[in-house]
């Protein structure tokens, strides 16, 4: 299992299958975890009798769409990473059946030191029809994209995601291992133009950590917070919180729903990341420190107490943002982008 020996349990909330969360439960800036939220899901009792049961359920939505699986040498111990001078990764990835995937994890699971197999972020609605609607959350949550991920003893190394995000262990064990979004400086992340999946990741070997090349990850430890879940079991990610993931189990499955409360028309905040990259970073130091001035009084600003001296008919985009205000800006900012 992963490292982090100092890590506190998160926070447990009662759920019964079918309740709604209290009121706050889902815009929570704090993680948790619900024991058996899902019991109720046909997918979760299937996987109460065998692992063999639970794929062979699965199977019955599979309409033979391709999927992207990701393989990884038995000398990966599971962790999917980079190749030793981060010139590539140390996996494959290959276009296969997810009948074909189930097969192979069902043959790995009696078997010592296989190679790393999984299939992640799959869209149930593509590519298991029917799913979704024989395994619904009592509760909405508007414009969800939900997804599947399944595979064997694998690791997924931290990383965040912009989304909140409810995620459910269907299939076998899985161990989560999250950190605040302040603690990225302590968790020495990786390139952002080479990523194994989209967002950059923690270059920390969680199960044997560096201390030498990576001194302040001890810090990150002290913040550290770790839920172990069983078929059945949710756990809530809040936006940006860094989360290691491990599946302990020879198979594992899991469900996640990704969900923002901002329109779409926003765009990512990820998008005005990488503009920065491109316009601010590379400015002198008191250039950047006068946009980082202007940042925090415009962006950051908790209230519109730095409004009050105008008109409020005038504060413009100053002002809430609207769908009308938000496609003008986007308007402004493709015309800028194409100059």
């Amino acid at each position: 299992m992963a490292a982090c020996s100092d890590a506190r349990p998160i926070r447990e909330v009662q759920l019964t299958s079918g309740s709604v969360p209290a009121s706050g439960l889902l815009e929570s800036d704090t993680p948790w975890i619900a024991r058996g939220y899902l019991n109720n899901w046909p997918v979760v009792a299937k996987a109460s009798h065998s692992d063999e049961s639970a794929l062979s359920y699965l199977v019955e939505f599979y309409q033979g769409r391709p999927v992207s699986a990701f393989l990884a040498e038995p000398e990966a111990k599971g962790r999917f990473f980079y190749n030793q001078d981060v010139t590539a990764f140390n996996f494959v990835q290959v276009n296969t059946q997810l009948d074909q995937v189930f097969k192979k994890l069902m043959s790995f699971s009696n078997e010592d030191a296989n190679p790393a197999l999984y299939v992640g972020s799959t869209q149930t609605s593509a590519w298991l029809p029917g799913f979704n609607e024989a395994h619904q959350l009592p509760f909405a949550l508007p414009g969800a994209l939900t997804s599947i991920w399944i595979g064997n003893q694998t690791r997924v190394a931290a990383h965040f995601d912009f989304p909140r995000n409810i995620a459910g262990c269907i299939l076998g064990q899985r161990q989560f291992t999250l950190f605040p979004p302040e603690q990225v400086e302590n968790l020495y992340v990786g390139p952002w133009d080479l990523t194994p999946a989209g967002q950059p990741i923690s270059m920390v070997d969680f199960h044997e950590p560096d201390y030498a090349a990576y001194p302040k990850f001890a810090e990150a430890e002290r913040h550290a917070l770790i839920a172990h879940l069983q078929p059945g079991d949710v756990i809530y990610i809040p936006n940006m919180w860094w989360h290691h993931v491990e599946s302990l189990s020879p198979i594992n499955g899991l469900i996640n729903f990704w969900w923002q409360e901002t329109p779409g028309v926003y765009g990512s905040p990820t998008e005005a990341l990488k503009h920065a990259f491109l316009s601010i970073r590379s400015l002198p130091a008191p250039q950047r420190s006068a946009l980082k001035a202007l940042f925090n009084h415009y962006v950051f600003a908790e209230d519109t107490a730095h409004l009050e001296h105008l008109p409020e008919h005038s504060w413009g985009r100053l002002d809430e943002v609207t769908d009308t205000l938000a496609r003008q800006l986007r308007a402004e900012l493709t015309n800028s982008l194409k100059r």
